[in-house]
């Protein structure tokens, strides 16, 4: 991505810093810190799960996979896809509020609360792609091969840089997320030795990069220079963790001891984050950033996403209606912690400091909790005229993986309530077409500033206690608009 704008400033940064070098080195540290992204599944920073014809039916999709949706939800399910391909694109129309409440200190040492203006944030029409495709590697139609990249469903949503003329309250969370681009790529094996059994793994990678833009603050807390959020203290920065390689397996298995009724489990493993990034920063526009120089931009970023468990049973009480209930459970609590190690960042030509100034390993608090849905979905098979028709519907109910105390706008997810809509049709014994649609209910989130626990980035922490700038209330709420073809060639 090329940021427009004014020129941001990478690999030599030069300032002027009349004050001793713990500031300085402090100052760094805190940009990594802050910039460091999250990136996860539905019930963590993912709003939505994924797949046209999946999220018709809510997501329940775990015993009734049966076609090339299976990637994701149970690679047993491949086994009943024989030779397929698949494209289908997913928009997520997200949008979302915040309203910031801020506890500070007075010089006398009180306690007040400011509230901000409210601001929205929203998603860009950009649609998610999923190309799969599958194939018989026996005449027996007993094993079959399958391979694929879809994209997760991201809430990227950006934020106007003012808010009634002054700079955005959200800057020092998150300014945008463009210029990401996610996916996950694989191929999975299925066995169906019988009609009663299926069986399938699969070997997975997130590829690709993450970057985001933040904003930070060298303001001294007790105020010997400014105020804390003075915008001449700002600094606009920008970082880019890639190219990602991140391995993970998945397994399933479904059993269908009679026509009417099929159960499915799967699971997914970890996958861990181990890459690259890159900084760019914009100093403040504060005289006192003048001669000092930081050489070095890369660090190396480390944390991990969860491990999947996921479970389902399907009836189908008359011919041609299928009703799946379905438990899903992301266990979160791994993501634990981000680490960053700079590699070969140094401060240099700091007056009174030595000549060189090395930064040493972050830890990122992040402390989130395992997260569980319960979904529900139907499919009817009919017939619009001579064409062989499905229409689905579906509930699903999500808890968030964040507490509360550490949501803020680059760390967003809610509990949520989901309703989805979806049909199929198919032309002719070769090509079937599908739609779906959701809408998400989420819950409203008021982080009291008093329990907040992310704090702006300050080179210095001064005498004052610790401000955090996520609290106030959060809202928001998405659409999910899908439409997807499916070829059949054997």
């Amino acid at each position: 991505m090329r940021v427009e704008g004014e020129q941001f400033y990478g690999a030599t940064m030069s300032a002027s810093w009349t004050t001793p070098s713990r500031p300085l080195r402090a100052w760094c540290m805190g940009l990594l810190v802050a910039l460091l992204p999250g990136s996860s599944h539905a019930a963590g920073l993912y709003f939505s799960e994924r797949g046209v014809r999946p999220m018709g039916r809510a997501g329940a999709f775990v015993a009734g996979a049966d076609d090339l949706g299976a990637l994701w939800y149970n690679p047993a399910g491949l086994a009943d896809t024989g030779g397929t391909m698949m494209l289908d694109l997913g928009w997520l129309d997200f949008r979302n509020t915040y309203t910031r409440e801020l506890r500070v200190t007075t010089p006398e040492g009180a306690w007040i609360t400011s509230k901000s203006p409210t601001v929205e944030g929203s998603a860009p029409f950009l649609p998610i792609p999923t190309l799969a495709g599958a194939m018989h590697l026996d005449k027996a139609k007993k094993w079959t091969l399958a391979a694929g990249s879809f994209g997760p469903y991201v809430a990227l949503a950006s934020y106007k840089p003012l808010e009634n003329g002054e700079p955005s309250p959200a800057r020092y969370t998150l300014g945008s997320f463009m210029g990401s681009a996610l996916a996950i790529s694989g191929a999975w094996l299925a066995y169906k030795p019988n009609d009663q059994w299926r069986f399938g793994v699969g070997a997975m990678a997130l590829l690709g990069w993450f970057q985001t833009s933040i904003t930070f603050t060298t303001s001294l807390q007790d105020r010997l220079l400014g105020a804390p959020e003075q915008p001449e203290f700002d600094a606009d920065s920008q970082i880019r963790v890639g190219p990602m390689f991140a391995p993970s397996f998945s397994a399933g298995v479904i059993y269908e001891p009679k026509p009417w009724i099929r159960f499915g489990l799967s699971g997914q493993s970890t996958m861990t984050i181990n890459s690259s990034a890159t900084i760019k920063v914009r100093l403040p526009s504060s005289q006192l950033f003048h001669t000092a120089q930081i050489n070095g931009d890369t660090a190396n970023v480390r944390f991990k996403m969860p491990p999947i468990a996921r479970a389902g049973i399907e009836v189908r009480p008359i011919k041609d209606l299928r009703m799946e209930l379905a438990y899903v459970r992301e266990f979160w609590s791994v993501h634990d912690e981000i680490v960053a190690m700079p590699e070969s960042i140094r401060i240099e030509g700091i007056d009174g400091a030595p000549s060189s100034l090395s930064l040493p390993q972050i830890n990122v608090p992040r402390h989130f909790r395992d997260a569980s849905s319960v979904r529900f979905g139907t499919e009817y098979a009919t017939t619009f005229g001579p064409y062989p028709l499905q229409i689905r519907g579906g509930v699903m109910w999500e808890e968030s993986a964040i507490p509360p105390e550490y949501l803020s706008l680059s760390s967003l997810d809610f509990d949520k309530i989901v309703l989805s809509t979806g049909a199929s049709i198919a032309v002719n014994d070769k090509w079937r077409f599908d739609l779906c649609f959701t809408k998400s209910f989420a819950s409203s989130v008021y982080v009291d500033p008093a329990a907040a626990r992310i704090p702006r980035i300050n080179p210095v922490t001064g005498n004052a206690q610790l401000e955090p700038i996520n609290g106030g209330t959060y809202t928001a709420n998405a659409e999910l608009f899908g439409a997807g073809v499916v070829y059949k060639y054997k």
